[in-house]
């Protein structure tokens, strides 16, 4: 009878295994001094089967080991980046607060900005296009629950956001002042141009308007102001101006004509002595000349006239104190 093929595996593997548990491993513990010798055996088979789980958790010792001892050496590193990301945090807080203080700032600056613009009747007091569309932080940029923990992305776009509001309300608040300080610097120019101080000090002895002539005993109408004062005393110009006219004008006597601009223009007259000369520019309380009873006078005193727009009008509507 033949056999057949798995039977001769069957019986090899059978001599094998015979082979692994006949054999043993013999482990003699041999203590110190006179203590007994101890034997251990074990099979082959069972060493067999230890040696790579022996080796397998070696180096799982060693990964362990190295894996700590990585750690351990990046951890003041860890530690220091830990520390320089809660000091950004609170970087970010203090800029945060920072924002929030600078846009009520400018809030204040627009209300005020406003306020001025009303009062020199640059726009209305009423509603405003401009007050429209101008924003601050997020509500929640300062969220008095957050912590250092909750610093996050949205506290960084918030912050965002709220700097493109500032600077879109500085670019709008740079062309509000730019107006402002273009009308400013007008009415700058215009309150240097009005005659707005007394030209010569002394007392009032004739005043705008109709009175007696002091030389027909007629009714007449006075066209400016005469102050009295002693012969030789200073006369200033009342305003900045270009002199028009320096010389002598029949009953003016000596005269000094001065242009202010807008419409303005003020008259010396019966001076003893001019000090300036046609087109020279004289700056508000310059000396031009000095009070004398040059022309159509009774005795030393000034003839001092504003005129608008070519008409005489009353000195003393200009004249601040």
């Amino acid at each position: 009878m033949i056999k057949k093929p798995a039977s001769r595996w069957y019986g090899f593997f059978l001599l094998i295994e015979a082979l692994l548990f006949s054999r043993k491993i013999n482990i003699f513990l041999m203590p110190e001094g006179k203590g007994r010798v101890r034997q251990i055996s074990l099979p082959l088979s069972l060493c067999l089967f230890l040696a790579p789980l022996l080796v397998i958790c070696l180096v799982f010792v060693l990964w362990l080991v190295h894996d700590y001892t990585g750690i351990k050496a990046r951890a003041p590193r860890l530690a220091e980046l830990k520390k320089e990301n809660a000091l950004q945090k609170e970087q970010l807080l203090y800029m945060a607060r920072r924002i929030d203080q600078v846009t009520r700032e400018m809030g204040e600056l627009r209300a005020l900005d406003h306020k001025l613009r009303v009062m020199v009747n640059l726009e209305t007091g009423e509603g405003d296009d401009r007050e429209k569309g101008l924003g601050g932080p997020a509500p929640a940029l300062l969220d008095p629950e957050k912590t250092l923990k909750k610093v996050d992305r949205d506290l960084a776009r918030s912050m965002h956001r709220a700097l493109d509001n500032i600077e879109s309300d500085l670019s709008a608040s740079r062309e509000d002042k730019a107006g402002l300080r273009e009308f400013l610097e007008n009415q700058k120019m215009l309150l240097a141009a009005t005659p707005s101080i007394w030209p010569a000090k002394g007392w009032l002895s004739s005043r705008f308007g109709y009175r007696k002539s002091p030389f027909t005993g007629k009714k007449e109408f006075h066209k400016g102001l005469d102050i009295s004062a002693r012969m030789g005393s200073p006369v200033v110009a009342s305003a900045d101006g270009t002199v028009s006219f320096s010389g002598w004008d029949r009953g003016y006597g000596r005269l000094v004509v001065i242009n202010h601009g807008y419409g303005l223009k003020s008259k010396y007259a019966h001076l003893k002595k001019s000090l300036v000369k046609k087109g020279q520019y004289v700056k508000r309380g310059e000396t031009i000349g000095l009070i004398g009873k040059s022309g159509r006078t009774t005795g030393p005193h000034l003839h001092y006239e504003v005129l608008l727009n070519g008409v005489p009008v009353n000195p003393l509507r200009y004249v601040l104190n």
